[in-house]
Order: C-alpha cells, then structure tokens, then sequence
C-alpha cells in the first residue's frame, strides 16, 4: 500500500480499533467475464475467509451475516453436480418425520407451524436450514454502542398492518405477535424534533437529496425537502425537472387496474418498467436511467428488464392505511415469534414482544431428539427424491450436507420452502415441465450494510433524518425509532448511537436480465470486506463531511450481509403469461409432485412476509388435502 493510500484510509477510520477483526488487506483479483463461469466458493472468494466476510456482530446472529461462505460452498457444489450422486458414505440417521420442509425462512417456519396446527397433535416435522441461525432473509445484526444494544435488518425489513381479522391478522394472533403494542422511541432533544420513521425504508419529511460528481459537484450539494422546492437548485435540466415533477403528482392516483389479472394488469405484465414509465408517464431513458435504476427496487434489477406490474405488485395485498411497523431488526421478529410458537422454550421467557425481542435463542432446544418439530441448522439440503413413482411413493428421500458430512432420512411429505434456484437441482426425479417453469425464475442479488453510528448529529445539522442519493453504492438510507420493548432507551436523538442501513442492488441497465443477475453476484462475491468497507467510509465521508461528520470518530461498526440470490426479478409476462402460456409460477402452484409441495415468495413474484406466508398456507394444505390422506 502506497503512503498517500495509507493516509487516505487512516482519515476514513480504517485503522481504528472499531468492534470489527483487523482483516489482511488482501484483494480479489479476477475478470468480470471469468466470474461468470463454474468456479468453486474457494475460486471465486481467493482471499482469507474472515476478509470476505468480515465482522458479524454480537449476539445470536453473529455468525449469520447474509449468506455465509459456508452456505455459498454447499450451494455451488449443488450446482456443480458434485451431488447428482449420493456419497457411499452418506450417513443414515434412521429417521422418518411426516413432514420434511426444506428452508428454514418465514416461508419454512410458517409452513411448519401450519403442519403442526393443521395435520394433528402428534405428527412430525423437521425444518431443514442452510445458515447457522434461521429465518432466511428475516434476520437481524447486533452490535454494543456507548454500552447500548442497537439491531439492524439484514435483508426483511418491515410489515404492515393487517385489516382486521384478515388471514395476516389471524395469524399475528397464533404467533403472539400483537402489533398494537408497538409504542416508538419518543424525542429526547431540547432541540427541535426532527420526524423518524419507523423502518430505514420509512423516509419521512424533509428527505435531502445528494447530487455530486455524476451531476458535475465535487463535493457534491444537498438540496433539502426537494419536492416541497420544486426541485428548484437541482441540478439538473428544467426537461428533466419538470418530468420528474409530473411524475411525482401522478404517480400518487393510486392502482392502474381493478384486480390482479384484469385486462389492464395483464397489459402492464406484457410490458417493462421502462417501457411504462415512458408510456404513461412521458419519462425520457435517460431519467430513468439515472433516477430510477431502482425503480423495482423490491425486485433486483433495472427497469429495463422488469414486468411493469412489479411497480403495483406490493400493493395489491391489501392492509389498514398506518404506517409499516419494523422490529429494531427488520422481520427477524416475525420469524423469532414464529420458532417461539413451535418450541416455546427456543426462547426463554414470556411469549411478549419485549422477550421474544430482547432474550437469545436457547440454540440447544431446537433439534431435540424425540421433539414433534425441530429445525436443524447449518444443513444444506441436497438431495430430495421420491422412494420409486413419484404418484406411488409412501416416502420421500433427503439427503443434506453438516460440517463437511452427508446425511440421510425419509419423510411422508415435503414442503419446499428454499429458493428456486437450489429446488430445481435438488429434486432428483422433477419433471421436465416443473424444471422448465423454475428456469423461468431470474434471481438478483442484494447487499444489506448495517454501519453503526457513535451519533447522527451531522445529520441533524442538515435537518434531516433521511436522504437519498444517485451514484455510488446503495440510494437511499434514514435514521430510525425503534419500538421501546426492544430498549431501555425509551427515547431518541441526534447524539443517539443508531444503524444507518445501506440497500445496495446491482441493476445492470442494458443487459439480459440473466445477465444483470449473474453480473451483479459477480461484483457481490468478489469483493473483499474491507473494500466495502473503504467505499462505504469514503461514500458518507464525501456526503457528511461538511456538516460534521468523521468516519474515524462516528462509525463503531459495520456489518455485510452479502444475499447471492435476494429477490426474484420478474420478467414481462411472469405474473399472467404470456403468448397463450400459463405464467411460470403456476405450474408450480397448481399441485403437488408426488409427495413434494412447493412454497417460498418466488412463486409470488413479490418478496414479501404476506405472500412466504401465504405460499407456506397453501403447500400445507395441498400435502393434507392430496396426500397425506391415508
């Protein structure tokens, strides 16, 4: 490392002693283009583990940030065909459960807690996980700041409230988790009060805007509560205002169609986000291109590739109109409350808020021998395959990989819950026209930052809470309140210790949509944590630096969560079909294969608790209705 490079990161702060390990400062030196090849986890991340992977944070998830070197190992063999044939030493655990779930995220662990409920009192269920902790995506990171706890989402981060009564509402009930008890942190400053949401996705007014070298500032300008202006001080052109103004007032007439697959939701199903937004909205490429790369924000890739209904598609589930609620850890309460139903004592204490939040997971309670339900973890499921015809079978065969071990066991039904992109390869004897639907799935990473902040006073010296930019990583980020079960501090301000979290998508505009995905995994798993870590300094450092801010002094900590395959990117024609075919996702919901049950948000197509929940709903009840009948 060159001098003026050493100085340059001692003043980004990283050489100070932050709660993270001290990495090597190793680099990964590979083509774009070779990326995209079968190369081993090994290949691929040629560096020390830990500098990949980088500080995980305290508590139960430290172990657990994002997809662990681990979990992508185990995957890419899957991949590789390393599994197409069983080990001769694959161990037999003898076992057989009535019901076997493969993936161990709010989609699993529903799943599991409506087998239990609805198949009867003394039936059998294993949960099957690939991560050291569970919940999938719904998981959260920790750290200790000035002697405070404060959490972080690293991937779901917050849900709505349910209509009364509604499915959803029904089952918050059977978890525990009473919604109406989220009371927030209340204003502690003389000062006066800045509004905070309730989630890092809850931007409440005044938002800043940042403009800086893409649009010819460095350093960059801010201009606060941008729409209220008139986006006047932008700078940017009086076309291109005046098309975003125009945006921003219709955009708010609500649904553009009467109910999911009506006429109208089909025609914005046969079209692409750009080609929409240019439709209805006169937008030119090139604001899109450089306002809306995020446009499907929710979905991973760039406008240009993505099915126009996925700007509507959140919105279709309806709720009460109330702002989203979020745990101080995103949706890791959902699934926390979840796994506390199932095996009440996997966390100690009452079946509250507060405990449920607050206690750690009791890991050895999980997968007892003899317990009805368990949820075994660090198990990659690699083999699921019926016992002969798949319409005659009684059992279905699982084999799945534990530090560095093959096992084996049987199960009269199986519910899989883990993401399209392993199911297809797993299942030993799926039919073609199943496989061929699940190749019409297109996944798109994610990379979820949590830095912990000593203050955010710099913020506060903008008057903000919350703000968005348009070059560099991520877009967007706002300081938050937090639910006051899940602190002693029972109020907020600018000196306040929090966690900016930072969404980072990777839309490539102009590629195949396969191509973004397999472009964007390539940048995801190539880069060493302390690059990250430098980008993500240097970024706030160019963006607060005038109004106080000091990566050396302000950030205490940071943690990646690096997600291979977050979102499902639906393509044109994914939701309703198109040419005369039936949409991918319902040939895999119509019915079971066999003994075999398929759930997960990818046959959604919108990546949300509501629909894990509900796919879960309906592959329990498909097993009990049309198999698990004798």
């Amino acid at each position: 490392m060159s001098r003026q490079s050493d100085r340059h990161d001692k003043a980004l702060g990283l050489h100070q002693p932050i709660c993270r390990r001290d990495f090597l400062n190793s680099t990964l030196l590979a083509a774009g283009g070779v990326l995209l090849g079968p190369l081993s986890p090994q290949q691929l991340l040629a560096s020390e583990a830990d500098d990949w992977t980088g500080y995980g944070g305290v508590g139960d998830y430290a172990n657990s940030n994002g997809n662990t070197l681990a979990a992508i190992s185990a995957g890419h063999q899957i991949r590789n065909g390393v599994f197409d044939s069983l080990p001769p030493e694959t161990i037999d655990t003898g076992e057989v459960f009535d019901c076997v779930v493969v993936g161990g995220g709010v989609s699993g662990l529903a799943a599991a807690l409506f087998f239990k409920r609805y198949a009867g009192p003394n039936v059998t269920c294993l949960v099957l996980d690939n991560h050291p902790v569970f919940g999938g995506e719904a998981k959260r990171n920790e750290f200790i700041v000035n002697g405070q706890r404060i959490m972080g989402p690293q991937g779901a981060d917050h849900f709505q409230v349910p209509l009364p009564h509604s499915f959803m509402a029904r089952f918050f009930e059977l978890i525990g988790l009473d919604w109406h008890d989220f009371k927030y942190q209340g204003w502690q400053s003389s000062a006066p009060e800045i509004p905070l949401g309730n989630s890092f996705e809850d931007m409440r007014s005044p938002v800043g805007f940042y403009f800086g070298a893409k649009f010819g500032h460095k350093p960059g300008v801010w201009l606060i509560d941008p729409w209220k202006k008139k986006l006047q001080d932008a700078p940017i052109s009086a076309g291109v205002r005046s098309e975003l103004l125009k945006y921003y007032e219709q955009q708010k007439a609500g649904l553009p169609f009467e109910y999911p697959g009506d006429e109208k939701s089909r025609q914005l199903d046969s079209v692409t986000i750009e080609r929409h937004l240019i439709d209805r909205y006169a937008l030119s490429k090139q604001t899109i291109q450089t306002f809306m790369a995020d446009e499907g924000g929710g979905f991973g890739a760039g406008p240009d590739v993505l099915s126009a209904f996925c700007i509507y598609a959140f919105d279709v589930d309806r709720s009460m109109n109330e702002p989203s609620l979020s745990f101080p850890g995103g949706n890791d309460g959902i699934a926390r409350h979840i796994v506390k139903t199932l095996i009440p004592d996997s966390i100690p204490g009452p079946n509250t808020l507060q405990a449920v939040c607050r206690n750690n997971i009791d890991f050895r309670t999980l997968d007892r021998p003899g317990q009805l339900t368990r949820i075994r973890l660090a198990s990659t499921t690699v083999w699921v395959q019926h016992n002969g015809n798949p319409w005659g079978s009684k059992l279905v065969t699982i084999a799945y990989t534990h530090s560095g071990k093959v096992y084996r066991l049987q199960a009269r039904s199986v519910v899989m819950a883990g993401g399209c992109w392993t199911a297809k390869l797993v299942i030993r004897d799926l039919p073609s026209e199943h496989r061929r639907a699940y190749d019409q799935f297109y996944r798109s990473p994610c990379l979820m930052a949590n830095v912990a902040l000593r203050d955010w006073r710099f913020l506060y010296k903008l008057g903000i809470s919350a703000c968005q930019w348009f070059e560099g990583l991520g877009s967007f980020t706002a300081v938050r309140r937090v639910p006051t079960f899940s602190t002693d501090q029972k109020t907020i301000g600018p000196d306040s210790p929090v966690v900016l979290t930072l969404k980072v998508l990777f839309p490539h505009y102009g590629l195949p949509l396969q191509e973004q995905g397999n472009h964007g995994r390539a940048q995801l798993l190539s880069t060493p944590f302390r690059d990250y870590e430098r980008e993500i300094r240097a970024q706030l450092s160019e963006m607060f630096s005038a109004s106080g801010f000091d990566a050396a002094r302000h950030i205490a900590g940071l943690v990646l969560n690096r997600w291979g395959h977050a979102y499902v990117s639906p393509q044109p024609g994914f939701f309703f079909g198109n040419d005369g075919n039936p949409p991918p996702r319902d040939i895999l919901r119509a019915a079971p294969f066999g003994r075999i049950a398929f759930a997960n948000t990818d046959l959604s197509g919108t990546p949300d608790h509501r629909t894990a929940i509900g796919e879960a709903h309906r592959a329990v009840n498909q097993l009990l209705d049309q198999v698990l009948v004798e």
